[in-house]
């Protein structure tokens, strides 16, 4: 069921939640059958296993690693040492006890995810892993024999996933209304309340991205840039990372930081959006259909002249040209393909024109 909504998009895992679970129950599963060999309860935790790995694959494959938050790293350090150690001690009890205090850790990440955005975790399985823990904890209520070690692991993991699902919300039950209805070329999600962004911010290999959270037509509006205008002398010489916002907008001026959506928009060689600059603004234009789920970029040379900045790309695309510069570094066709287009900045429209004129005289 999860990865159905992964493959539908309808949910955004944390990654660092299911590489812990995923190393969990890969080691309770072989810890279990170690200390019961030939029990038969033991091809459940094998099956769980398997299931967790499977999902962290998927997760993995979607979309390319990148470092874990410090949050993240820590919540991964503390569960993963409460495993080992669960292997190095001999007392059941207290090693059983660590992983007791693991399970709730390793959800941390996922807590935080939904608790900024809920519609990262639609998916229906949230409320059948409560169900399931429900279940597993009224049959050991009923166990002749209860330890307060097996009570806590079934208890804390019940809480775990029913916090969760409460979070996202009960209605998240219901398959028609997690994963959605197909209507053309919209997904429909039934007694949701439509979402007002149109974007929503991920991460990807490079950090931060702007991914469309519907689809997009060749020549919408995506975003406007709306960044102050400074003079060259005001830009910072070296500018790397989340310091690296300047837009140029003629051979003296850029267009600063907004603190807002813009700033996150990464640089790719084949992009799917484009900036136009108009009397009311500049805006970022969609140069082809965007899909769901898509991420949005646009080409950082089309507004450089004359400027020292340079880039190595790691956008991965294609044609990909590893060093991003200014606009003249672009081959002749896909110069004139971006000024066909008006999604150059106007003062390298107006130097095209300058050298038709020269050539004229």
């Amino acid at each position: 069921m999860y990865l159905l909504g992964l493959r539908r998009h309808s949910v955004q895992p944390n990654r660092a939640s299911w590489l812990i679970w995923a190393a969990a129950t890969a080691i309770e599963a072989l810890t279990y059958s170690a200390v019961n060999p030939g029990a038969p309860q033991a091809l459940v935790f094998m099956v769980s296993a398997a299931a967790c790995i499977t999902v962290t694959l998927a997760v993995w494959r979607r979309s390319a690693w990148a470092p874990p938050s410090p949050a993240e790293s820590f919540c991964m350090a503390a569960s993963l040492t409460a495993l080992v150690l669960w292997l190095v001690l001999r007392e059941a009890f207290w090693a059983h006890m660590l992983v007791v205090v693991a399970v709730p850790v390793s959800f941390w990440p996922t807590w935080a995810s939904v608790w900024a955005d809920r519609s990262r975790e639609r998916s229906p399985a949230w409320g059948l892993w409560t169900f399931g823990d429900l279940a597993t904890l009224l049959i050991a209520v009923r166990g002749p024999e209860l330890g307060l070690a097996e009570l806590g692991y079934i208890l804390v993991e019940l809480l775990c996933h029913a916090s969760v699902w409460f979070l996202i919300g009960l209605a998240t039950i219901n398959p028609l209304r997690s994963l959605g209805l197909r209507r053309g070329g919209l997904r429909v999600f039934e007694r949701y309340r439509p979402s007002a962004n149109l974007f929503r911010v991920g991460d990807n290999h490079l950090g931060k991205a702007v991914y469309a959270a519907s689809g997009f037509a060749e020549g919408d509006v995506l975003l406007e840039f709306t960044g102050a205008r400074l003079h060259a002398d005001q830009v910072p010489r070296r500018m790397q990372g989340a310091g690296d916002r300047f837009v140029q907008v003629t051979p003296d001026q850029y267009m600063g930081p907004s603190g807002q959506l813009d700033d996150l928009v990464n640089h790719s060689c084949a992009p799917n959006a484009g900036l136009r600059f108009a009397e009311t603004g500049v805006f970022l234009i969609a140069v082809r259909d965007i899909a769901a789920g898509e991420e949005i970029c646009w080409d950082y040379s089309t507004t450089l002249r004359a400027s020292n900045w340079r880039m190595l790309c790691h956008c991965k695309a294609p044609g990909c040209r590893r060093v991003i510069g200014n606009f003249e570094t672009l081959d002749a066709e896909r110069q004139a393909w971006f000024r066909a287009r008006n999604l150059v900045a106007p003062y390298l429209r107006d130097q095209e024109g300058l050298a038709d004129r020269r050539i004229a005289g």
